[in-house]
């Protein structure tokens, strides 16, 4: 404020008589006041922000950073994130376009199931509805297949497969993965699964079919080339091939050179996206969490003892 040998209160003089109205006490208690509390929450919130960089949660636009945010401990609204993340220069990534790799199966040996889900996506258990689909990731070598099982409670990635041919072998594989998954964890799937898919000649083969009745299991397909009719495994490929896959991934440690790093990335991933990975529609939390919290409501409570 000092200038040419002049002190404070002359220049805060002049300043007045030019319309900026400033007092020496405010300047001197300006100079020796400390940081706002918005300045040292700003701090400690761009801090966090900045630690998310090359991690999964670096994909995070505003909306799931904040409830991320919130569950590290900081109190913080979507308006203080979006400002901060403009001034960081962060923004979530977008999810890339849809790529076709259903193809209609035809003749005896594809008969198709019907739509048994209506484009109702919601289940009130576990294990009562799973969708499934797979897409392409090319690679060095060629296309890597990868396929999907989704439970529509949670959204939880319950099977995959990564393999070089899409034939009936790999789709069944995510389907046994799944199913060894549900078993290995206590939750066994019991009569009354209803497995969606679309209407691609993998899923509509009769091998597949007999693989269904086996495990007793309604087959559900969707009509040919419209995406709504599988929405949710639509969505859970798009947001793969955005956070999995995409050039700049955190889940990739070089270029997708075989089946190999595909495989790798995708188990990287799916660990992440059932584990700790935000939903929005769970309430911000990963499907594990939010399925955790069913089968703790769903324990019967024990009787409380008292002393004769």
């Amino acid at each position: 404020m000092r200038a040419r040998g002049f002190r404070v209160d002359p220049i805060c003089r002049v300043l007045t008589e030019q319309g900026v109205q400033v007092a020496g006490r405010t300047y001197r208690n300006w100079k020796t006041a400390g940081p706002s509390q918005r300045t040292v929450t700003d701090a400690y919130l761009t801090d966090a922000l900045r630690a998310t960089a090359g991690t999964p949660e670096g994909m995070y636009g505003r909306r799931k950073m904040t409830p991320y945010l919130r569950r590290q401990g900081h109190r913080v609204g979507i308006g203080t994130v979006d400002r901060l993340m403009r001034d960081e220069g962060l923004s979530g990534v977008i999810r890339g376009g849809n790529h076709r790799t259903t193809i209609a199966g035809k003749g005896d040996g594809h008969r198709r199931a019907p739509d048994l889900l209506d484009r109702d996506f919601t289940a009130v258990d576990p294990n009562r509805k799973w969708v499934t689909d797979f897409t392409y990731v090319p690679t060095w070598s060629g296309f890597v297949y990868v396929a999907f099982v989704i439970d529509c409670f949670s959204r939880s990635i319950v099977g995959w497969r990564a393999a070089t041919i899409k034939d009936t072998a790999m789709v069944t594989s995510a389907l046994k993965m799944a199913l060894w998954r549900r078993d290995h964890d206590g939750h066994t799937v019991t009569e009354g699964l209803i497995h969606h898919s679309d209407a691609g000649s993998q899923y509509t083969s009769i091998r597949f079919a007999e693989t269904l009745v086996a495990e007793q299991i309604a087959a559900s397909v969707g009509s040919v080339g419209d995406a709504y009719d599988n929405a949710l495994a639509e969505s859970t490929i798009g947001l793969f091939k955005t956070e999995a896959t995409a050039r700049d991934s955190p889940f990739l440690t070089g270029p997708l050179r075989s089946l190999e790093d595909v495989e790798y990335a995708t188990m990287e991933w799916v660990d992440w996206y059932n584990n700790r990975r935000l939903h929005s529609l769970l309430g911000h939390i990963p499907p594990v969490e939010y399925e955790a919290a069913y089968y703790a409501q769903q324990q019967p409570s024990q009787p409380v003892m008292t002393q004769p």
